[in-house]
């Protein structure tokens, strides 16, 4: 109980529950996008199934965060290039939101309109499938997010705290989040391509380059606001 006596806890507390939604917002969208496409009376059940299993994994990564240290250690030298496991589940992971994001467009711009004028329903997937996607990008997105807590305090409780609180945020906004993104064609493929730019975000993090998400994060609030004030317009006219 000392610790939450003390201020610093409280503003390293804040800090990482703010960063930890702030990386949440990538795995918010893609979660709307996969829950979008289950059956309707299954949407709610794979958007906060996906969000536990996000909560689950991550605290048990903090439960084991002397492995999640040890996963940055090389395993493979290739012509000086070294690369662990933490690379290599970043760079499958980039690789896996690329080949889904570009497989998801070509489905809405070639598919969905050639099922409107059919007169059928655009396809969908099942839970179980949605369920299988959500985690394997949730492992990604939590080991981004465990690292990020790890580099700023060295108390597992505080860490536990703000992933909990994080996710808490994200169950709240993910319903509203997914029905606009849904019923906004547009607003889903900017979607779509922000989830692309993370997926080469990720490819290029794990070739050890490391890219600031401030940049990545300015770009996708930028065309987002751009896309309101089209979609704005388009109303008015």
């Amino acid at each position: 109980m000392e610790l939450f006596l003390q201020p610093d806890t409280w503003v390293a507390l804040l800090t990482l529950t703010f960063l930890e939604i702030v990386l949440g917002i990538d795995n918010i969208i893609f979660i709307s996008l996969v829950a979008g496409r289950v059956p309707e009376e299954n949407q709610k059940r794979a958007r906060l199934g996906g969000l536990t299993i996000a909560l689950v994994m991550r605290v048990l990564l903090l439960l084991s965060i002397a492995w999640i240290i040890g996963l940055k250690e090389p395993i493979i030298t290739l012509l000086d290039f070294e690369l662990s496991w933490r690379d290599i589940i970043l760079i499958a992971g980039g690789v896996f939101l690329l080949v889904k994001s570009t497989l998801e467009i070509h489905h809405k711009v070639e598919g969905q309109e050639g099922d409107a004028e059919n007169g059928k329903k655009s396809k969908t997937i099942s839970f179980t499938k949605a369920i299988i996607q959500i985690v394997l990008l949730d492992l990604v997105f939590s080991f981004d997010s465990i690292l990020t807590a790890v580099g700023l305090t060295d108390e597992i409780i505080l860490m536990i705290i703000a992933v909990v609180i994080a996710i808490i945020v994200m169950m709240i906004f993910a319903k509203p989040v997914g029905e606009f993104v849904n019923k906004h064609p547009t607003i889903q493929i900017l979607a779509l391509s922000f989830l692309i730019l993370i997926g080469v975000m990720l490819i290029v993090e794990g070739a050890h380059y490391h890219v600031p998400k401030g940049y990545i994060y300015f770009a996708v609030f930028f065309s987002l606001a751009i896309e309101m004030l089209n979609m704005r317009y388009r109303k008015k006219n």
